[in-house]
């Protein structure tokens, strides 16, 4: 633990949904949500606006719809949020250089690296507050919401307190006061079925938690997880703030129109998408040493398998056995297994523990060169595909200018034309033909990476 709160975490509010409002003066102040807009879409982000009506991410497109039916539903502008966090992150290296994405949206800032006079909270607020007014003349209008404290875990809890467009600072010496009350899933690494295990056990609030000793939690969730929690419920935590984050992870992953039922078609698609992630290990030299696979059930339960390997490898034939192994594990269990030929909407392999070596005859005494067992798969299905002219992408008209699409289907394209410095503007339609109807992508400028 620090002695000065010397962490800020900065989270943007509401980020791609933000992004929207501010670039399509029509949808200011009215519920936004961005991601799948098909009825096997997912809810990547959410407005203020609509989850006053219960959307929040994560949900399907499909409850969000049934929830907040008046909502503006769009497609992702993915080149529009990384200049934004581009701004964001560019911002934050002028207070300090440690800064540490965590996504585009977020990231901590190292203020003991900064050029201060001192760390007093006074002083740290006060940058704060700056920080918070330069990132929103930065972005044209995004609001950010941040948190003041002595360490990543306290800065990051804080900075969920006020949210949106709040500062929380914890002074140093009254991290436990905060936490105690809180329930135990604030604390990093208490998901459902932890909080579930640690409910079963009588806690359920972080002072529940800090009463338990060590060596109950350590037989109850394991030496590496029951020593975490450990810490983190007595507010210990002294991770450095790392500026520089290498991939951790390498991973492909695919929703698909009709739920998969058949498992030798599941492990035609694992076997594909293994391939994929080994091609871009090699591509960018790297290799890993566990594969783990994800399954989206047709109830939209979401479970997942891995397996470590004693050494790192960027072979599709191994990274696509042990895919195929971990479903038919799955496929095995009591009840997972019965919900899996109920249905899959989402499959997914991934490659993690990653080196910038790879242990060449990890698997050559098993004589196998090559992945013999996919030849006899079936041909595994497509995956969904947008339209090109998805709701919310931006297009530009010989006549009309530029815009972004309202809607489509049945061969013509609505459009609303309007950008973010003009006023909310007229809609139109076209036939999807309409040569004079093209999609529109800015120019990017060369700069940092967000997430470098």
């Amino acid at each position: 633990m620090r002695a000065h709160a010397s962490v800020l975490h900065l989270d943007l509010d509401a980020f791609f949904a933000s992004v929207e409002q501010r670039d399509k003066p029509s949808l200011r102040g009215k519920p936004v949500v961005v991601g799948g807009v098909g009825g096997r879409g997912v809810v990547a982000t959410a407005s203020y606006e609509a989850r006053r009506y219960g959307v929040r991410s994560a949900m399907s497109t499909r409850e969000a719809r049934s929830r907040c039916p008046h909502a503006a539903f769009l497609t992702g502008r993915f080149g529009a949020y990384r200049e934004a966090s581009r701004q964001v992150m560019a911002a934050l290296r002028e207070v300090s250089p440690l800064v540490e994405p965590l996504s585009l949206d977020e990231a901590f800032v190292d203020l003991a690296a900064a050029d201060l006079p001192d760390l007093e909270v006074d002083t740290v607020t006060g940058v704060a507050e700056r920080l918070r007014r330069r990132v929103t003349e930065a972005t044209d209008g995004l609001t950010s919401s941040v948190g003041l404290a002595s360490s990543k875990f306290l800065a990051k809890v804080a900075s969920d307190l006020d949210k949106p467009d709040g500062l929380v600072v914890v002074p140093p010496g009254t991290e436990t006061e905060l936490l105690r009350p809180m329930a135990v899933t604030v604390i990093p690494g208490v998901g459902p079925a932890t909080a579930e295990r640690l409910r079963r056990a009588g806690v359920t609030t972080v002072a529940d938690l800090e009463r338990v000793p060590l060596e109950e939690l350590v037989s109850l969730l394991g030496k590496a997880h029951g020593g975490s929690l450990h810490l983190l419920a007595r507010a210990r935590d002294d991770r450095p703030v790392v500026p520089e984050r290498e991939a951790k992870s390498v991973s492909v992953e695919a929703t698909y129109d009709s739920d998969l039922s058949d498992v030798r078609v599941m492990e035609a698609v694992l076997t594909r998408q293994a391939a994929d992630v080994a091609r871009r290990l090699r591509e960018s030299g790297a290799s890993g040493r566990t594969v783990s696979i994800k399954v989206r059930l047709h109830d939209f339960t979401t479970v997942s398998r891995s397996s470590t390997l004693s050494s790192p490898t960027d072979d599709p034939g191994v990274v696509a056995r042990l895919a195929r192994a971990l479903l038919a594990e799955l496929a095995a269990g009591p009840d997972v297994g019965v919900q899996l030929r109920g249905g899959v909407r989402l499959l997914g392999v991934g490659v993690s523990g990653l080196a910038d070596w790879v242990q060449e005859d990890l698997f050559s005494s098993l004589e196998e060169p090559e992945d013999d067992e996919a030849e006899d798969l079936p041909e595994p299905p497509r995956a969904r595909q947008g339209s090109a002219f998805a709701p919310g992408v931006d297009v530009e008209h010989v006549e009309h200018g530029r815009g972004w699409v309202w809607g489509a289907g049945r061969g013509v394209v609505t459009v609303r034309f309007e950008t973010r410095e003009s006023p909310a503007g007229p809609v139109r339609s076209f036939s999807l033909e309409d040569p004079d109807l093209r999609l529109w992508t800015p120019e990017v400028p060369e700069g940092d990476d967000p997430l470098a």
